[in-house]
């Protein structure tokens, strides 16, 4: 089957030797005209093989419903895709630190996590370019131009990073974002799986995203074996997705009125979050949802008492958020700080590739809820919420209307849970298969790619936290903005690190 002609579906395994492989001008021509007709990057990375590196890319078309992986071989160097398409840039630079590939003529050819690359070629990536100390950041010059440092040590218990701002007075004209702080070597850790240790690397991966990276991981086991999950799991695993949003936009919202100093709704909402995730204790025995789902379904059960009492703290719980989250739009001084604060323009989000709540509130239908459903999400869709602002006031209001959106969901998922099993039987992972698991989290898109090898072992397995297409968002949402207003932006973000340092 032709590049062109091949769809894979979310969660469906594909033998390798069926991914096309194209001379990298054939490969370079398809990624543009497909991104230029409205297809998008979910992934792009690279793996050794025989002395040279494979580039594989995954293009997702939202609105057909469909993936198109698609791969090309290249030695010490290629042609980079960057100055056609943006949103590849930092896939680039990750390529470019992991395995020392230069992609020639990358505008902004830096390290985005400072480890040391697996393989060296073509002595390209020296050891001093890859620590943090030595990072060269972007430098403006001018009369009265000056630099301001932040982090990566914080002053609040948070994780590091570290902002260098370019302003002149309070007006911010550049923002450079270093991570890296926080990676683990997760994706290295799951070769050879999946083990006994694997689950719990993902469970961590990002700590607040715990549910949404285990169901994309377990959905790509399931899709590498084979195995069919009973729908009351299916059901289940949802009502868990749909919770972890709820606790974790609930936070957030409590947040931004936090950093403008409206404290009775972050009082509540930090309150109200806690009761949330205490739901999530109620299922499985912990707030963050660990243990809960496993590959072939679910570990616990919920019996028709628990059933009750889940649906009445639910309402009381969100009928209490939507008295604190109403302060926010009764309160001019709130709305003042959020209408027009950290635009993102719609084109600017499409160029770049933004998921989740930052490119809903661009006024981006993207959801893969609704774009790539699987599981219960297959019978009970989700209308996409979307705002067309693009500013703090649009990612906000994003988020609540998303919240009404998971509480009916949750309530309908409740009200009908078919009988049957939990858990369903795993077969064997298929060997030289590879399959593409897309989740939507509460952040936007989570994607986990993994290719089995020949004794069915994962032979590579990449993923790709929201975070990782939405930190450059951020700085394009700060230019031309005061400084004071970064911590405002910034949490209407709400990025993960460690999502990021993988």
């Amino acid at each position: 089957m032709s590049a062109q002609d091949l769809r894979i579906y979310n969660g469906q395994a594909l033998a390798v030797r069926e991914i096309p492989r194209l001379p990298f001008e054939a490969f370079r021509s398809l990624a543009q005209e497909e991104t230029q007709g409205g297809a998008r990057v979910v992934s792009f990375w690279g793996y050794p093989e025989n002395g040279s590196l494979v580039l594989m890319m995954v293009l997702a078309h939202d609105k057909e419903g469909y993936l198109k992986p698609f791969s090309t071989v290249v030695k010490d160097r290629y042609a980079s895709l960057t100055i056609e398409m943006p949103q590849v840039h930092w896939f680039e630079r990750e390529i470019f630190e992991q395995w020392g590939t230069r992609p020639e003529g990358h505008p902004w050819l830096k390290p985005i996590r400072f480890h040391a690359p697996w393989k060296k070629a073509g002595g390209q990536l020296k050891a001093e370019d890859i620590t943090p100390s030595d990072m060269n950041f972007l430098k403006i010059s001018g009369e009265e131009i000056h630099e301001v440092a932040v982090g990566p040590v914080h002053a609040g218990i948070i994780e590091p990073g570290h902002f260098r701002f370019q302003c002149h007075g309070e007006q911010v004209f550049h923002l450079e974002i270093s991570l890296g702080y926080q990676h683990r070597g997760i994706e290295k850790a799951l070769m050879g799986g999946p083990d006994k240790r694997a689950i719990h690397y993902i469970e961590t991966a990002a700590g607040d995203t715990t549910v949404g990276h285990t169901l994309a991981y377990c959905q790509a086991i399931e899709g590498l074996s084979g195995c069919e999950v009973p729908l009351r799991a299916s059901m289940l695993r949802a009502i868990m997705l749909e919770l972890e949003r709820l606790a974790n936009h609930t936070g957030d919202l409590g947040a931004m009125a936090g950093d403008v100093g409206y404290l009775p709704t972050s009082s509540y909402c930090g309150r109200l979050r806690g009761d949330f995730l205490n739901l999530t204790a109620l299922i499985c025995g912990n707030r963050f949802g660990r243990t809960m789902i496993r590959p072939g379904g679910v570990l616990f059960d919920v019996d028709d008492a628990l059933i009750q009492e889940l649906k009445r703290r639910l309402v009381r719980i969100f009928a209490e958020v939507k008295n604190a989250v109403s302060l926010i739009w009764d309160s001019s001084l709130v709305i003042d700080r959020f209408d027009e604060t950290g635009v993102v323009e719609p084109k600017t989000a499409v160029d770049l590739g933004l998921v989740g709540v930052a490119a809903r509130a661009c006024g981006i239908e993207r959801d893969v809820r609704f774009d790539f459903p699987t599981g219960a999400f297959q019978f009970s869709q989700v209308p996409v919420s979307t705002c067309v602002s693009g500013d703090v006031f649009g990612r906000a209001f994003v988020r609540w209307l998303e919240m009404q959106k998971s509480v009916d969901f949750i309530l309908d998922q409740l009200n009908n849970l078919p009988a049957g099993k939990i858990r369903g039987v795993v077969p064997p992972v298929r060997h030289d298969h590879m399959v593409v698991s897309l989740v939507e989290g509460w952040r936007g898109e989570i994607c986990h790619t993994a290719l089995s090898g020949r004794d069915g072992s994962f032979a590579r397995y990449k993923i790709v936290d929201p975070s990782f297409h939405n930190w450059i968002g951020l700085a394009m949402a700060m230019r031309g903005e005061e400084i004071s207003d970064f911590p405002l932006c910034n949490k209407s973000f709400n990025l993960s690190y460690c999502g990021h340092d993988l």
